[in-house]
């Protein structure tokens, strides 16, 4: 599920690049949908990518660790020196929406990109927190990782509309 957004209308301030990169492939249709069209709202300027990596290996007889770490070094692979890091954690800190617009809205003036880190079952390698600039938690509820990209990507079209001056976000 590897898209970006091209909705319509225009931004003040610089362009920002977000990009949800999430373990787990091959997610339902409804997350698909949800998604996108989240993701097509926004402004090219204000685009969303939504990359996956695989699931690490698991079984029986498997080590959860060695699966976490092969997870981590997919989702580092897909970082670049402009990426403004932020690991979705349990731990993280928690933001309001006007909080995390502040927060995006300083990273896009930075001249940043903004990838969102999500791991998998056993969460994310100590190797991707070690990397992440910050922490944030969506929830101290355990929420289901194809809900996760849905919610984010409602919230980043809720940012977007709070850093626009968007009626959306009142509604």
């Amino acid at each position: 599920m590897e898209h970006e957004s091209a909705g319509a209308g225009q931004q003040d301030g610089y362009a920002v690049k977000i990009n949800l990169i999430s373990v787990g492939t091959r997610m339902p249709d409804w997350v698909q949908e949800g998604v996108l069209e989240y993701s097509k709202r926004l402004p090219a300027e204000f685009s969303l990518q939504c990359i996956e990596v695989p699931l690490g290996k698991r079984g029986k007889n498997s080590d959860p660790q060695q699966a976490m770490r092969q997870e981590g070094e997919a989702l580092l692979s897909r970082l670049s020196a402009r990426d403004h890091v932020v690991a979705l954690d349990v731990l993280g800190r928690s933001l309001s929406t006007e909080a995390m617009a502040a927060r995006v809205g300083a990273i896009r003036d930075d001249g940043k990109h903004l990838s969102l880190l999500v791991g998998g079952p056993d969460g994310l390698s100590p190797e991707c927190l070690g990397r992440a600039d910050e922490k944030w938690s969506l929830s101290a509820l355990t929420l289901p990782h194809p809900l996760v990209r849905i919610v984010l990507a409602e919230q980043i079209y809720r940012v977007w509309s709070v850093l626009a001056g968007h009626p959306y976000h009142r509604a």
